[in-house]
């Protein structure tokens, strides 16, 4: 008997959008970045912040999102609070950015800058 393994979903599902933002983001990367990483790092007055930079070496732990103009990477510590959540890219003619839908979050900072798990 063999046994077949299904492919697992990806934490975060990204919108078009956010593909296509991560697509230029690598076409202008510095030379040894070899993916964008999404990471939640502590701060702002709710707890936790999305931030997304560029990275150079993959982190045993990161899921890793392969798209079609580059390598996303989550942050290992980062997957819990964020499973479920979809990321898109919006502009307006005042802001542009990275939005997360997250249903993990259980409340946000009047900003916006910050939530909470």
């Amino acid at each position: 008997m063999t046994t077949t393994l299904r492919e697992r979903p990806a934490a975060v599902l990204l919108t078009p959008a956010a593909e296509a933002r991560i697509a230029e983001l690598m076409s202008k990367a510095p030379v040894d970045a070899i993916g964008v990483k999404l990471s939640t790092p502590r701060r702002g007055c709710s707890g936790l912040a999305y931030s997304v930079d560029y990275v150079t070496e993959e982190a045993k732990f990161d899921e890793k999102i392969v798209t079609p103009g580059g390598t996303f990477y989550i942050d290992g510590a980062s997957v819990l609070y964020l499973i479920g959540s979809t990321m898109d890219w919006v502009e307006d003619d005042f802001t542009a950015g990275f939005q997360f839908a997250n249903p993990n979050a259980k409340g946000a900072c009047g900003c916006g800058e910050s939530f909470m798990v």
